[in-house]
């Protein structure tokens, strides 16, 4: 038991004090020995920033909940507190709350699991840290991720949570298509049988192990494991927050019998590192109390005592040192943003953490995620690495990094992540996951077949495939029959038809006036012909003597000055416009002349052009910039450039004046993010890439980060001006022909009637 009186000495408590609390711990964990300082700390710091003095009296029950009842009885009926903080456990806490109920003092409970029906019965209980019950969700996904479909999970024996944990944990496996196949109990105190019940786990079909025990007990289970080598391939081990979140506090030693378990923990943004001199206030106490230097680093269980801690204070300032109800609704009330967060009570209880973060166990240390970023790219617009050797810091953009961080945030849990500048190979960037130097590759990394012999990808977030550039050049082609060229072949047949139709038309209706249109076949012929041409640029309304003709002509001839417009306009096109083509349109070409060719720099294109595309080896040449490859296709150093359909976007849009794609598109799976082979990470980056490609958010990063580049001057490189065919004037030429077949209709029907 410690008594502490902020601004005053306890032999002078006097009225000055503006409240009393009282705080029960386990001292002999170490998230107990952390609440003890964390809320030392934050009453010292409202002295500081108020000049108010709180008389604090704390009370060990080294886990025991009847040590712990013992400890509220006394701070109740002789210290006079006005408010308990603690205990740790839902043992505790669920024996404590009925004595705080009975004398009406608020109990801010800091047990990480608070069943639904305590706070409906003990009206005075407070869950005043987040219940972890929801990471069995993230637990979930985990599995789903491995494709396992039977796991274990081992609990601690008479843990009081476990039933509404395992409710949970079994609902969320079912959503997910898995089955809880065992489920076993370990004795809380280290005994001879753990050996025998991890034999059996050996013994069954089930390699996936949910482990929910205290920080202590779990780290005699690993201890166990691996002796029994059960913590190597082929298992996987899964820890809750019971057990991660105080990973931190090992000793390289002791984490290294933990190798290749994941961790969950929910994720809280720690705001230790804003408040340095809290921070290290809280190291130095701690260390000089506890431990040795290496693991005092606090954790989110003291910034949540701390929070609470304030919280009480901060009631009991407001409230003039109100007591029962009073400060039980002063302390509801509470609506700030401390150390752990956001806190703010909602039915008697701070919100359940829906938001959770995986770390590794590698080697002598434990991480979340680093993931490596090719400073080598081509194409700055996907990642730019900029690194500032003067200040040592190194900034990290493009459209795969914003992506990637689009894509982490509709994880179902939380991860945090690293990017690490490199400037390997791609195909050592993979192996490096391999290796385990990296958890992760984000970048425009190609997904290729010889890269899975090392690594897995996520599902690709471009489009596929490898093209040749080249530089066009001006197409040579016979003038000879150009002015036929403004309209196809059907068009001409078209018109032709259409011409002696409306001659033949005013021929026959205008014949009986007019002698001229009389005499010899041959002569009435060549007139038919003069009538036809000469309507398309005359109505020679004068000589008709029909409406019937006039009638026909004047439609024709409105006809006759679209099409003439029309060809004129396409005529003159096809002359100014220069055409353009590839300079080489296939790779037997290339093959053929022996040609050089450029690929990036440190890509998988050398390698696929020399064993796929049958390229020699030494007509390969890298280059380490669009503008660098750019350049030597203009000097002819290289005659063509193979580029994935991505950077071919850029690059043409960029250089649109002189170059253009030739050849066909060779399948080559476009670029994806790399992880390990069998990481549980694949599934769920994979179902938030879908989720953001179908709402948009992938096609708004390409408008934003990939069409910058814009074609000033667009060079028509694809073919000819197109010629006129009939189906653009279908309509005019059927108004055209049914005008003059109702006229000469209605020319034979009163002939007949005369």
């Amino acid at each position: 038991m410690h008594v502490i009186i902020l601004g005053k000495s306890a032999a002078n408590e006097s009225s000055d004090v503006k409240g009393i609390i009282g705080v029960i711990i386990d001292s002999s964990s170490r998230i107990g020995q952390e609440h003890a300082v964390a809320i030392n700390l934050a009453l010292e710091d409202f002295y500081q920033k108020n000049n108010l003095s709180f008389a604090l009296h704390i009370r060990s029950s080294q886990g025991d909940p009847l040590l712990a009842v013992i400890a509220a009885r006394d701070l109740i009926n002789n210290q006079k507190v006005q408010a308990i903080i603690g205990p740790q456990t839902w043992a505790e806490t669920s024996l404590v709350a009925e004595v705080c109920s009975q004398k009406s003092i608020p109990l801010l409970s800091l047990a990480d699991t608070t069943p639904e029906w305590a706070m409906r019965k003990w009206h005075f209980l407070l869950q005043s840290s987040p219940s972890q019950i929801m990471q069995m969700k993230a637990i979930a996904e985990i599995v789903k991720s491995w494709e396992l479909y039977n796991v274990s999970m081992i609990y601690e024996d008479g843990d009081s949570s476990f039933t509404e944990v395992l409710s949970q944990l079994s609902g969320a496996l079912t959503e997910v298509g898995t089955k809880l196949n065992n489920v076993l109990a370990i004795a809380p105190l280290v005994s001879s049988s753990l050996f025998q019940q991890l034999e059996k786990l050996r013994e069954g079909q089930c390699r996936v192990f949910i482990v929910h025990l205290s920080f202590p007990l779990t780290q005699h289970l690993f201890e166990t494991a691996k002796k029994m080598k059960m913590m190597g391939e082929g298992n996987v081990w899964i820890t809750t927050s019971t057990f991660t979140s105080l990973v931190h506090s090992l000793n390289p030693s002791s984490i290294s019998n933990l190798k290749g378990i994941i961790g969950v923990k929910s994720y809280m943004p720690n705001l230790w590192y804003q408040h340095v001199n809290i921070y290290h206030r809280f190291w130095k106490k701690f260390c000089s109390e506890n431990f040795e230097e290496f693991n005092c680093e606090p954790g989110i269980f003291a910034a949540q005592a701390y929070d609470v801690a304030w919280i009480v204070v901060q009631a009991m300032r407001e409230t003039n040192q109100g007591q029962g109800q009073v400060l039980l609704d002063k302390i509801l009330l509470s609506n700030f943003t401390g150390l752990s967060g956001k806190i703010q009570f909602t039915d008697h209880k701070i919100p359940p953490a829906h938001t959770y973060q995986i770390i590794y166990v590698i080697g002598r240390s434990y991480k979340e995620i680093g993931i490596a970023v090719p400073s080598i790219s081509n194409y700055k617009q996907y990642v730019n690495v900029i690194e500032d050797r003067s200040k040592n810091v190194t900034s990290f953009n493009g459209f795969s990094l914003k992506l990637f961080d689009e894509t982490v945030k509709r994880l179902p849990y939380h991860l945090e992540y690293d990017y690490f500048a490199s400037n390997d190979t791609y195909d050592d960037l993979v192996k490096q996951v391999y290796w385990k130097k990296y958890d992760a590759v984000v970048g425009d990394v190609s997904i290729v077949s010889a890269r899975y012999e090392y690594a897995s990808f996520t599902q690709p977030y471009t489009d596929t495939g490898l093209v040749m550039i080249v530089p066009v050049k001006s197409k040579t082609r016979n003038r000879t029959w150009l002015f036929l060229k403004p309209f196809t072949m059907h068009m001409w047949i078209l018109i032709l038809v259409i011409i002696f139709y409306n001659g033949f038309v005013v021929w026959l209706i205008e014949r009986n006036h007019c002698p001229e249109l009389k005499g010899p076949i041959l002569h009435q012929t060549t007139t038919v012909l003069w009538l036809a041409f000469c309507s398309m640029f005359s109505l020679n309304g004068g000589r008709l003597h029909s409406n019937l003709s006039r009638l026909a002509m004047v439609v024709w001839l409105f006809v006759a000055l679209i099409i003439s417009e029309t060809y004129t306009a396409n005529l003159a096109s096809m002359l100014t416009v220069e055409q353009f083509e590839p300079t080489v349109d296939s790779l037997q070409k290339l093959k053929k002349s022996n040609a050089t060719v450029g690929c990036d720099t440190g890509s998988y294109c050398e390698r696929y052009l020399q064993d796929a595309l049958g390229m020699n080896a030494k007509n390969n040449k890298p280059f380490d910039s669009q503008e660098s490859y750019a350049d030597a296709l203009k000097k002819k150093e290289i005659a063509a450039v193979f580029i994935d359909v991505p950077g071919s976007k850029l690059f043409l849009a960029k250089h649109c004046k002189g170059f253009v794609q030739a050849g066909p598109t060779y399948k080559i799976g476009g670029y994806g993010f790399v992880f390990p082979k069998g990481s549980p990470l694949l599934h769920s980056v994979n179902r938030a890439l879908l989720d953001i490609s179908e709402d948009g958010t992938i096609r708004n990063l390409e408008n934003t980060m990939l069409a910058s580049e814009e074609c000033k001057d667009i060079s028509h490189t694809d073919g000819e001006t197109t010629s006129v065919s009939p189906a653009s004037f279908m309509v005019l030429f059927i108004l055209t022909g049914g005008t003059s077949t109702i006229a000469l209709l209605s020319y034979i029907f009163s002939v007949n009637c005369l």
